[in-house]
């Protein structure tokens, strides 16, 4: 997988005063999009709304991080990570994601997720981390090359 563009080292900050907030079904398909959910991915919610969240998925996220946030909400547990998604333009932006199942009646419907600014050394210090995971898990790195 290669990204040529320049708009993949182009990062968008999430104002401070701003929640980001979506759910999806159960498989992961999105049902609900907020606007600044849109604004910040780059999609209009026609776009986001029946797609499968990994639509946002950056290269840089370890497969492993997925793994674990799965396991952890089928479980019926919260799960709360840093993640770097991907925008519709090519560039991305970080965000502290907070998921936890939504019941009716007892019996789990769906899916809700939280999204909130992190700090730049947030950030660094997470992208090591997943550097190293990505490492352990035999998951593909990155690889940046100048010709």
């Amino acid at each position: 997988m290669e990204y040529n563009e320049a708009e993949f080292l182009q990062e968008t900050k999430i104002p401070y005063d701003e929640l980001i907030v979506s759910r999806t079904n159960l498989n992961g398909i999105i049902t609900y999009a907020n606007e600044t959910f849109e604004n910040i991915s780059g999609y209009t919610n026609g776009e986001l709304i029946g797609k499968n969240h990994n639509i946002l998925r950056h290269p840089d996220m370890p497969k492993a991080c997925f793994e674990d946030l799965w396991n952890t909400i089928k479980n019926e547990k919260k799960w709360v990570g840093n993640v770097k998604n991907l925008r519709k333009d090519g560039g991305y932006y970080w965000v502290k994601a907070t998921i936890s199942g939504v019941y009716k009646d007892g019996v789990l419907v769906e899916y809700k997720s939280t999204r909130t600014p992190i700090s730049d050394d947030e950030k660094l210090q997470t992208l090591k981390e997943y550097d190293k995971l990505k490492i352990q898990t035999n998951d593909k790195q990155r690889h940046i090359v100048y010709k």
